[in-house]
């Protein structure tokens, strides 16, 4: 049986989570090279997120071919995903302690991991199937494996995704600006323990193996809902066009 497992790829410019599936290859969420924030503004250019490899249209790799210009879903040989990085493993099912104990999101989770085949088969069925657009904020690389991993999804409003990493930016935002605790103490040593406080409060709750609002969703559902919304979309771009078209008509 293959085994399964996310990481995270530390370097100066990415840290990507992935699956591996065996025989030295992986599975992972990625957004081409250039545009790794998914946002569409020239934060793209600036700030990396999940490249996946560091090989170039010239210099194809023997085993998986030229990725250089590929997004979504992908499955790479882990050299090239590795591109000379450091390999850190993402833990499930870890204690509140430990959880805790790990200040820096994007490292583990409360969550159980699923059966290896289960895991397998999320990430084979996604690999011909999509996940959808990137979005650093929503829908990142952590939150592919994540869901792999536990098939667990957030359904809420406010959602800022899965990912330990996404949920640090939360927390950490929420201990600067959100806590009137703040004002209750002067002193430097005072406003880092509340500072500190809430970030390690916030991060916790938002964790997808504590919160009540995630459900468990087969990858098929995922997919179909997916499509769902995404001819609704379509539908709705066409009838705007054409609403545009027949107001021109009528004014000529």
């Amino acid at each position: 049986m293959f085994e399964t497992f996310d990481s995270d790829l530390h370097n100066q410019h990415a840290e990507h989570s992935w699956i591996y599936v065996g025989d030295g290859m992986v599975i992972h969420f990625t957004r081409g090279a250039g545009q790794e924030i998914g946002t569409g503004t020239v934060l793209d250019r600036i700030i990396f997120s999940s490249s996946s490899s560091s090989r170039t249209s010239d210099n194809p790799c023997p085993k998986c071919g030229d990725q250089s210009r590929l997004d979504g879903v992908i499955q790479s040989c882990i050299d090239c995903f590795l591109s000379g990085g450091d390999l850190y493993r993402f833990e499930y099912c870890v204690s509140p302690a430990i959880f805790l104990a790990k200040a820096r999101g994007g490292t583990c989770t409360l969550a159980a991991s699923d059966a290896p085949e289960d895991v397998l088969h999320r990430a084979s069925f996604l690999l011909e199937n999509g996940f959808g657009g990137y979005n650093i904020f929503k829908n990142n690389c952590e939150d592919f494996a994540i869901y792999c991993k536990t098939g667990l999804l957030i359904f809420t409003s406010i959602s800022v995704g899965r990912s330990g990493q996404a949920a640090s930016l939360l927390a950490a935002a929420s201990a600067i600006i959100s806590s009137p605790l703040r004002f209750l103490t002067t002193s430097f040593s005072g406003l880092t323990a509340v500072g500190c406080g809430m970030y390690c409060i916030s991060r916790f709750v938002s964790d997808i193996g504590i919160r009540r609002d995630v459900t468990k969703v087969p990858v098929e559902r995922l997919v179909a809902q997916s499509s769902l919304q995404e001819l609704e979309v379509a539908a709705d771009v066409t009838k705007e066009k054409q609403h545009y078209l027949l107001t021109e008509n009528c004014v000529d």
